[in-house]
């Protein structure tokens, strides 16, 4: 289930601030940082974005 679009307008990475990207279209829902260098991906669980650093999963 896709997010609102309201939402992700005022989402942003909490390690660089960049803007999010939403790719809960996918097998395994998640909001990818669009900043450049840190490409973090954010898992979004039961429709809630998880926005924990420590959650995140590292670019490949």
């Amino acid at each position: 289930m896709p997010l609102e679009a309201g939402l992700l307008e005022i989402l942003a990475c909490p390690a660089c601030h960049a803007p999010l990207s939403d790719r809960t279209a996918a097998e395994t829902p998640e909001l990818i940082c669009t900043g450049e260098g840190c490409g973090l991906a954010y898992p979004v669980r039961d429709g809630i974005p998880v926005l924990l650093v420590d959650e995140a999963r590292r670019p490949a």
